[in-house]
């Protein structure tokens, strides 16, 4: 097991934050560190953040900041932690920060109700078509209620499939009972019998077969290598031509161009999107459609989400400034 590194002794640790964080987060973080804020708020480019983790002994990226082997080759010796701010890590290139001896950490399970709200919103929103009926409303185009207007689908009673049962996906199912709908999964691992008795879930072994039998399909699963375009366009053909797609995890889960083609073809019914495969680079045709709400990955938006990931972020850093290994440490063969 490869040992913790020590954190200089009796010196306070010199952190780089890579974007604004909650106010008191940030206060707190001036109060226990030596600490260099991005006043700008302004994404920082390769070289700025190579600067950075030679600086410094901490650094704080976001899901913004790209962080590959070549960086952290540049890095130099100084560079002991990687505190990441957010759940995923799948834009640092943990394992040759591990070889280098860097630490990474994140916060997991802070943005599990959060993000499983904004799934029922999404759900809600494509099949209620609630965006289009607040686009005729702002443009003064409402002529008054009408027997045939804005038909929508009833979500209770609809088959949610959902890709990926971890801790958001079973925060999904949760709400989906309660909504009425009948819930199936397809996971990696099943989950435990008496999990599955509470999330009144079914488990599908073949993803094919789930996906040909959904109404909707919620994706809640990481970016890895094994999951880049699982939702491919073989895979999204399968989907009945009356099936909605969400996404809150990460665009790179499906394939944006061949969702696009089929949604502007009819053959699914709707998306509600809030993460893009290329991250604020959204595909121009996907915004010209009435049938999908876009949404600027707002999943984990909250107030209180915001600032409990700043507090995991400041206990893993203590924690290492104090000699010991960080609560929230990822490894490997986590990912």
């Amino acid at each position: 097991m490869q040992a913790v590194p020590t954190s200089p002794a009796r010196q306070r640790l010199r952190v780089a934050v890579t974007r604004r964080l909650p106010e008191a987060v940030e206060t707190r973080m001036k109060e226990l560190f030596d600490v260099a804020l991005n006043e700008s708020d302004r994404r920082m480019s390769r070289d700025e953040l190579v600067l950075a983790m030679q600086n410094s002994d901490v650094l704080v990226p976001t899901v913004t900041d790209h962080i590959d082997a070549n960086m952290l080759a540049q890095a130099g010796g100084r560079l002991k932690l990687i505190a990441n701010y957010g759940a995923g890590v799948d834009h640092i290139d943990v394992l040759s920060a591990r070889q280098r001896g860097v630490l990474v950490s994140n916060t997991p399970g802070v943005v599990t109700e959060d993000t499983a709200d904004m799934v029922m919103a999404l759900i809600l929103g494509v099949t209620r078509r609630i965006p289009e009926g607040m686009a005729e409303m702002q443009a003064g185009r409402w002529q008054g209620w009408a027997p045939t207007a804005h038909l929508g689908g009833r979500v209770g009673g609809r088959r949610l499939g959902i890709l990926g049962m971890g801790r958001i996906g079973q925060a999904v199912a949760r709400r989906a009972n309660v909504f009425g709908m009948q819930v199936h999964y397809h996971n990696r691992r099943r989950l435990r019998p008496e999990i599955e008795a509470e999330l009144q879930a079914t488990w599908w072994e073949s993803l094919d077969q789930m996906l040909a039998r959904m109404d909707i399909i919620s994706v809640n699963a990481p970016h890895t290598p094994s999951t880049f375009h699982l939702l491919n366009a073989r895979r999204l053909k399968l989907l009945k031509p009356t099936a909605v797609v969400v996404n809150t995890s990460r665009g790179e889960v499906i394939d944006e161009n061949a969702l696009t083609r089929m949604l502007r073809a009819g053959e699914i019914a709707g998306a509600g999107l809030d993460v893009f495969e290329h991250g604020h680079e959204i595909n121009p045709r996907l915004r010209e459609l009435p049938n999908v709400v876009l949404l600027p990955h707002m999943g984990s938006a909250t107030v209180e989400g915001r600032a409990e990931m700043g507090e995991k972020v400041i206990i893993n850093i203590k924690t290492f400034a104090d000699g010991h290994r960080p609560p929230d440490l990822v490894v490997p063969s986590m990912l």
